[in-house]
């Protein structure tokens, strides 16, 4: 992945992703909560008409728990791709909420091969001992074609991140990252302040890098990004509510509103096609 400014990505276009279920909600937290292969084939046909360009998804076993299997992932993403065919980038999650080794989390994504994954730097390199481990997990993504986004908790990580760049464990000169804003503030409420750290120094080893946040600033925090030259991520994964607080109806509520405040400052949406360009996908 060659490094480039800002114009020449997607020019200038900006990606909107959507994770619409994560792995801990239920349809408790919102009856709207995509969950089976069906729900979220419809879901990602609605956040595609509303703006979203790549759709982050979980899978839960039959009690409905986070879940980590091949078979379930295939089965949902042959459910996606027969409603919106490639228009949409399909991204599984490794995410181990508790419950899964760096092996296992590897081993499932080998077996499932999809066409984007994220990865949790924390998760799968706790210590220095698994350096060596994620390094090689890298080196056969990108044989496999296979486009990583590494998730990035705060500004520590992103220059861990980065280092390993310089040190050649990443085999890519560019990585596509993710940065989580609020993880770890009080009640999980992120504010566009909370992009400050990363912009001071971080941000500018990775030149396609993505923002999410928590609850009702949202949109704020994810457009801050997108102004600065960042790319989005909104859904019920992180927040279900809109920016004045009512609980938004659906996923596709979400990227609605994004993508219209988006439009209105002057960016343009980037398509999957471009994505896939940007990320070398294709």
């Amino acid at each position: 992945m060659q490094q480039r400014g800002r114009d020449e990505d997607c020019n200038c276009a900006t990606t909107i992703s959507v994770a619409p279920n994560g792995g801990r909600l239920t349809k408790a937290d919102h009856l709207s909560l995509p969950l089976g292969p069906a729900e979220l084939a419809r879901t990602a046909r609605d956040c595609l008409d509303a703006g979203a360009s790549l759709i982050h998804v979980h899978v839960r076993d039959r009690g409905g728990r986070h879940l980590l299997d091949a078979s379930s992932y295939r089965e949902v993403i042959d459910a996606i791709r027969g409603e919106v065919g490639h228009d949409m980038v399909i991204q599984i999650t490794s995410e181990s909420l508790g419950c899964y080794r760096p092996q296992e989390q590897i081993a499932v994504v080998k077996e499932t091969r999809p066409e984007a994954v994220s990865l949790a730097l924390r998760e799968f390199v706790p210590t220095e001992a698994h350096e060596t481990e994620f390094s090689s997990f890298l080196s056969w993504l990108k044989v496999e074609a296979i486009v990583p986004q590494i998730i990035l908790y705060d500004a520590e990580e992103a220059f861990r991140l980065a280092e390993y760049c310089r040190r050649g464990l990443v085999p890519w000169s560019q990585v596509p990252v993710l940065f989580v804003l609020g993880r770890y503030s009080a009640v999980q409420k992120s504010n566009p302040v909370d992009l400050l750290p990363f912009i001071n120094g971080p941000m500018s080893h990775f030149a396609h890098w993505s923002v999410c946040a928590f609850g009702a600033r949202e949109a704020a925090c994810v457009t801050a990004a997108a102004l600065l030259g960042g790319h989005v991520r909104v859904g019920f994964e992180n927040n279900r509510q809109l920016p004045g607080g009512e609980f938004a109806k659906s996923n596709a509520e979400l990227v609605a509103g994004v993508s219209k405040i988006l439009m209105e400052l002057g960016l343009r949406r980037a398509n999957a096609d471009e994505l896939r360009r940007a990320w070398q996908l294709g």
